[in-house]
């Protein structure tokens, strides 16, 4: 019985080691960087605006805390499930087994173990973290994009305030939209009350197809170059001959018939699609898989110009639970089996790629899904809806690496400090795009809309 208690002791002992020392990272960090009210001021100043672009890679299914960034080794056997935990590069801060290749990146990156939707369904959780505004109701599956939830998603409200000509639009979505079984459309992935004209352009594609171009963008069967060329000359002089002023949607239609056009014909913008421009190191250093040159795609956009490239996982046929994140059954086998091991590998090249071509600091890289995962283990040997406490991650664009924020219970069930809304992630991309918290988008009928009601999380 001593020997047990001792033992017991030196357990709870090494608990609370790890505890203190992961909290002290977090609030170490923290102090370290920000220290006094003005030394704040002066961060935040400094890191305001620094990221030109944004890339959200999105976990469809909702990725378990537990077994990546809020693992619990002295928790409970149902809580911490079937995985260890491994060292990370940032002293005192551990993570899932599972993530070898995340864990050498973590200097980059700001860990947010306390974000909070309060709502379990994936359509209406999913809305929140897109809008920033929950759903009405809560917890309401296969909610359709309708009024009341019609509110625009991040994206578009970037690509309304980003109006400056470029050669692809600012805001892209990639390889597939957000949908349930039957591909009922999540709301929250387009314009919404600020018009359709701001949606972001979708492209639902397989980059890691050989045959892989730009969807939709081939030549017509029987149209050569000589005669789409004389059609474009034809284009210019029926412009130049017009002599009213333009409209608005007028002078819209022809910014998006020139991006179409260059994409027709291989101008900037179709380059930026030719993944077989890249070397073969580097396309296997991302994966050969959908979601590895999603990844590299991502990349590749932002050097071209683009403000937003939203990554979806992709489905994955012939796997478990469609092959998304949404683990109700075999949950550690499918995450061993394929979802950590695609996920480390895309989501760590893409961090140290940005890193080594000078890009990270200019590009935001957020790591995201619709919530989290129970607690415990369920009788079918997976994981259920959790919007109580999930955890995201955001890196580049002025984010402070090597940092922590906020603490959960020890079963990563709830938060303990320090949570965190939708609408203050989405206030911290805004911050790091340039965009004060009071900038405004207007809707259709002219009304101003605030594009954050949200908070700047302290981590920049």
């Amino acid at each position: 019985m001593a020997s047990a208690r001792s033992d017991m002791a030196g357990l709870h002992a090494r608990r609370d080691c790890l505890r203190w020392g992961t909290l002290g990272l977090g609030h170490l960090g923290l102090s370290q960087f920000s220290g006094t009210k003005s030394a704040r001021a002066a961060e935040t100043s400094r890191s305001f605006g620094q990221a030109k672009s944004v890339i959200v890679l999105w976990f469809s299914g909702g990725v378990p805390q537990h077994e990546t960034w809020d693992p619990k080794p002295f928790g409970p056997q149902a809580a911490r499930g079937d995985f260890g935990v491994i060292a990370s590069r940032t002293p005192g801060l551990w993570v899932g087994e599972l993530m070898p290749q995340t864990a050498l990146h973590t200097d980059k990156v700001a860990v947010i173990r306390t974000m909070v939707t309060g709502d379990n369904s994936h359509s209406s959780s999913g809305y929140q973290m897109l809008t920033g505004v929950p759903h009405i109701p809560l917890s309401r599956e296969n909610a359709l994009p309708e009024k009341p939830n019609d509110a625009p998603s991040y994206a578009a409200m970037i690509r309304a305030l980003r109006t400056e000509s470029t050669a692809l639009p600012p805001a892209i979505t990639i390889p597939r939209r957000l949908a349930n079984v039957g591909e009922k459309v999540w709301p929250g992935q387009g314009g919404g009350v600020i018009g359709p004209q701001h949606d972001p352009w979708l492209l639902t594609c397989d980059p890691n197809d050989p045959s892989f171009t730009v969807p939709g963008c081939e030549l017509p069967e029987g149209m050569n170059a000589s005669r789409f060329g004389s059609r474009i000359s034809l284009l210019d002089e029926i412009v130049r001959q017009r002599t009213s002023p333009q409209t608005v949607a007028e002078s819209q239609y022809d910014r998006q018939a020139e991006q179409a056009l260059d994409l027709l014909v291989g101008g900037r913008a179709r380059q930026a699609f030719e993944l077989s421009q890249e070397p073969a190191a580097v396309r296997d250093r991302y994966g050969r898989t959908p979601f590895g040159q999603s990844a590299l795609l991502a990349r590749r956009l932002v050097e071209a110009g683009v403000s937003v490239v939203h990554v979806n996982w992709p489905r994955l046929d012939g796997k478990e639970n469609n092959g998304s994140w949404d683990t109700h059954i075999a949950h550690s086998e499918s995450l061993k089996g394929w979802l950590m091991p695609l996920m480390d590998q895309g989501y760590s090249a893409l961090l140290g790629d940005l890193a080594d071509r000078g890009l990270l600091d200019q590009t935001l890289v957020c790591w995201v899904g619709e919530f989290g995962h129970t607690p415990r283990i369920n009788a079918r040997k997976g994981r259920d809806h959790w919007g109580s406490v999930f955890s995201i991650a955001l890196a580049g664009g002025g984010i402070r690496g090597g940092t922590v924020y906020g603490e959960t219970d020890e079963q990563a069930a709830y938060p303990v400090t320090d949570i965190v809304h939708p609408n203050d992630y989405l206030a911290t991309i805004f911050h790091c795009l340039g965009y004060h918290a009071d900038t405004v988008v207007h809707d259709v009928t002219g009304r101003p809309l605030p594009i954050s009601r949200g908070r700047v999380i302290d981590i920049v």
